[in-house]
Order: structure tokens, then C-alpha cells, then sequence
């Protein structure tokens, strides 16, 4: 985040727009994308891997996210306020819990909670959908998505890179972890800017590109896939 923060203010864009490009390209798809992708890339063996990555994502955009987006609306107190109110942080804490201690749960109960999660992700991309119904390609702003692609797609997977290749970490390990470093930016970015009305516009447009690059990109990523692993 650091690598963001700094960067931003070598960049011309209003107090918003610096907000969106500091957390925006640090929350990746890693769910969605991330995990059948470490399926296909590096077997069943990664998915204990990008779980955790994902649990740690999870808690960023509901922490560091959620305060980011909500600081427009609100002063840093009422924003910090916020990251208590987000249910999902404490559903995220109480599931660890659970797993954490082994506490069994009712078959009939954990299909409950099931249907709430895929109906969660509908709900997401139905919002995600919304916006990007109202994106057109002669109206994107390209100079604050080529920022976000240089960002997210050039400058913080060649540190990511770097730091994986000097730390000496497992090259299995090391590849997973380049491979959530590289996805796009989630689609959870759109829902904290549409909530905390912080430009959802220029968000989705950010995901929609990240996401286009990323689909080309993946094939000099293999590349390194293999270097690293």
C-alpha cells in the first residue's frame, strides 16, 4: 500500500480519484478468479493457499477498503465507524471461529448459509452488471484506467516479483502468491463505491480494463509463472 500511497501523489487526480487508485488495485479478484485459476495452474493442492490469501483480502477491503471509500462521506472517526458496522467483517471473524475450533454446524444450517453466499455473489455482479450497462467506450476515462493498469498490472507485480525472488520463499508458494498479486481488480470495489457514492463510474470502468488487460496479459504472466516456479 505504501507503493500506492506514494506514487499517488506524483499523479494528477482529484482527492477521490487518489483514494480509488490507492486501494482500488490492492483488492483483487482472489476468490472468484483467484482460486479455480490456482486450480488450473497449480492443482487442488493451492486452493489452502489462495483460501488464506482470500480470507486476508477479505479483511483488507472490509478494513483499509471500506475506510478509503466511506472517507468522502464521512470525517475519519464516522469512517472508522464504518469498518464495525460492515457486517461481513464479523461474519468473517465468526466463521474462523468456527473453523478455528471445530464447532459443528447443523447440516440444514450450513445450506442456508450456502444459499446466502451465492445469492451474495449474484447480488454483487447484478450491481457490478448495473454500472458497467451504463459504460461506454468512447466515454472511459483511459488516463485513470491506464493509471490503475500501470499500477495494478506493471508496477506492483515487478515488486511482487522482486520480493518473492530475494526472500527465498517456496517456489510453489511463490507462484501462488504472484498469480493473486497479477488478478484484476475485484468486483467488490464497485459495490464499496457505489455504497459510499465514490465514483462507482470510474470504478467499473477500472475493473472492466484490469480485467481485459489481465486476459491478454496472462500469457506473458505464464511466462514468469514458470521463472518463479
Amino acid at each position: 500500500m505504501g507503493i500506492t500511497l506514494t506514487t499517488s501523489r506524483f499523479l494528477s487526480l482529484d482527492d477521490k480519484e487518489r483514494s480509488i487508485y490507492t486501494v482500488a488495485p490492492l483488492i483483487g479478484n482472489t476468490a472468484n478468479l483467484g482460486i479455480p485459476l490456482g486450480i488450473a495452474l497449480f492443482g487442488v493442492e493451492s486452493v489452502g493457499y489462495t483460501s488464506i490469501i482470500n480470507i486476508a483480502n477479505v479483511f483488507f477491503i472490509y478494513t483499509v477498503g471500506v475506510f478509503f471509500y466511506a472517507k468522502s462521506e464521512f470525517t475519519i472517526q464516522k469512517s472508522l465507524l464504518q469498518i464495525v458496522k460492515i457486517p461481513i467483517l464479523w461474519s468473517a471473524l465468526a466463521a474462523i471461529s468456527f473453523n478455528l475450533y471445530e464447532i459443528p454446524i447443523n447440516p440444514h444450517f450450513d445450506r442456508f448459509l450456502q444459499m446466502g453466499a451465492y445469492a451474495t455473489i449474484v447480488i454483487q455482479l447484478m450491481i457490478f452488471g448495473i454500472y458497467l450497462a451504463s459504460v461506454k467506450i468512447k466515454t472511459i476515462d483511459y488516463s485513470f484506467s491506464g493509471k490503475i493498469i500501470t499500477i495494478k498490472h506493471f508496477v506492483l507485480p515487478a515488486v511482487g516479483f522482486l520480493v518473492i525472488w530475494v526472500s527465498g520463499v517456496d517456489k510453489y508458494v511463490g507462484a501462488i502468491l504472484f498469480m493473486e498479486l497479477i488478478v484484476p481488480l475485484a468486483v467488490n470495489n464497485v459495490n464499496m463505491a457505489a455504497l459510499y457514492h465514490y465514483k462507482p463510474q470510474k470504478v467499473t470502468e477500472a475493473v472492466l480494463t484490469t480485467s481485459i488487460f489481465f486476459i491478454f496479459g496472462i500469457f506473458f504472466y505464464a511466462k514468469l509463472f514458470e521463472f518463479i516456479g
